[in-house]
């Protein structure tokens, strides 16, 4: 039967300073170790299972001998109830870890989403739009709250002022706000569903259905029967302005592409202008086909710099000298509606295939529109198109083309 260790006293414990195990008493296996630093802890030498195992049970004199002593009759207490103390530290340890993990606040994710986004946008301009967005109205309400904690009522909470009064920018709220709790779900920092997601969960709150209390504005467009009276007067208009928005309207362009535009993105002698893909809604490279009034346009402006209309200081043209010309001429539409313009005339005065039209528009939506911009681009058939969409902002009407398309109003 092996020997029983003396019972130390708390006094006695702490002389010990000879480096190694030293026995206190009182519980069978607590020993008091020394190493050759001085540095003191406390070990329960005991059998669990059949392995025996050294328990740490914390520092001397941090612990004290009554505390480790205690320790010491509660971890057998474990390991007679089947209980291996130290994987049970262990899987309490991993436990802390992932509740840990889980400690990420909205500031924190909605932070790596704007870093995230920011490499996506093609501009500085959508990333400071959404920056600014998350930090007026999203970061207010929930910045401080941890993901795993975000209910639906905080989310009802922070849109409820702006829902109604703002609702574009409230509805892009709720969409980065959704999936910055995608990314939280992802990364398993929480479990739940996501409470800023519309259907299933938002839709049964408070808040109005978006389209009840909004409704959507679209850019006003000209009336395709009035484009040749208001070609006429925009050919007699005087201004870089002017230059600018024949150009959009001949090319079907956006503002933002035509005002971009720079002479070396243009080949006069095959007649097209391939705008890079960083300028690109698409972000893909896009080929226009000029027709002769395009090229004549551009023979006849002066190259003040590289940019094809040129404001300011050498600068790219500004919008407002753009969306000014319209209203000038006493119409109240804007640069991109002459892009509706363009599409009803193409769908309601001519037999292109619907395809071509979308492809001078820059649209790839569908899969059929896709194969046509993978296989060729259609660039003959959308020269064709432009050709006689010109002629019929000079009033000629569009003449009979090689794929035998023959304008709808003309054969009438």
């Amino acid at each position: 039967m092996p020997r029983k260790a003396a019972e130390l006293s708390a006094l006695e414990a702490r002389n010990i300073i000879k480096p190694g195990l030293h026995a206190v008493g009182g519980v069978s296996g607590l020993l008091l170790q020394v190493s050759s630093t001085g540095a003191r802890s406390w070990i329960l030498r005991t059998m669990v299972g059949e392995k025996r195992r050294d328990i740490g049970l914390g520092g001397f004199p941090d612990v004290p001998l009554k505390d480790a002593r205690i320790k010491a009759r509660e971890t057998k207490e474990q390991i007679q109830q089947g209980i291996d103390p130290i994987l049970k530290r262990k899987a309490n340890r991993s436990a802390l870890i992932r509740e840990q993990s889980k400690a990420v606040t909205f500031d924190d994710l909605a932070r790596v989403y704007m870093v995230r986004k920011g490499k996506e946008y093609k501009g500085a301009k959508q990333l400071q739009k959404l920056t600014g967005h998350l930090e007026r109205y999203a970061l207010p309400h929930l910045g401080k709250l941890l993901v795993s904690d975000i209910e639906m009522a905080h989310v009802v909470t922070m849109l409820e002022p702006i829902w109604e009064v703002k609702t574009e920018t409230a509805t892009r709220v709720r969409l980065h706000v959704e999936k910055i709790l995608d990314i939280a779900i992802a990364d398993k920092k929480r479990s739940d569903i996501n409470p800023a997601r519309w259907k299933g969960m938002l839709e049964h709150s408070s808040l109005p259905a978006p389209g009840k209390v909004s409704k959507v504005t679209h850019h006003a467009a000209l009336a395709v029967d009035d484009m040749p009276d208001f070609w006429t007067k925009l050919q007699q208009a005087k201004g870089m302005g002017a230059k600018a928005l024949q150009f959009i309207i001949l090319t079907a362009c956006r503002s933002g592409e035509a005002r971009g535009a720079t002479w070396d993105e243009v080949n006069l002698k095959a007649k097209t202008w391939t705008i890079p893909a960083e300028r690109m809604k698409a972000a893909k490279d896009h080929v226009v086909p000029l027709p002769p009034d395009a090229i004549k346009l551009l023979e006849d402006t002066p190259r003040l710099s590289n940019y094809l209309f040129t404001g300011g200081r050498g600068a790219q043209i500004s919008d407002v000298m753009v969306s000014k010309v319209p209203k000038a001429l006493g119409h109240n539409v804007t640069a991109h509606g002459f892009r509706s313009t363009f599409k009803d005339w193409a769908r309601l005065h001519t037999a292109y295939p619907d395809e071509v039209s979308e492809l001078a528009l820059a649209h790839v939506n569908d899969d059929k529109t896709r194969a046509a911009y993978a296989r060729d681009g259609l660039l003959d058939k959308r020269r064709l198109l432009m050709n006689d969409w010109a002629d019929y902002c000079n009033g000629k009407g569009a003449e009979d083309s090689g794929d035998n398309v023959v304008s709808i109003q003309r054969k009438a």
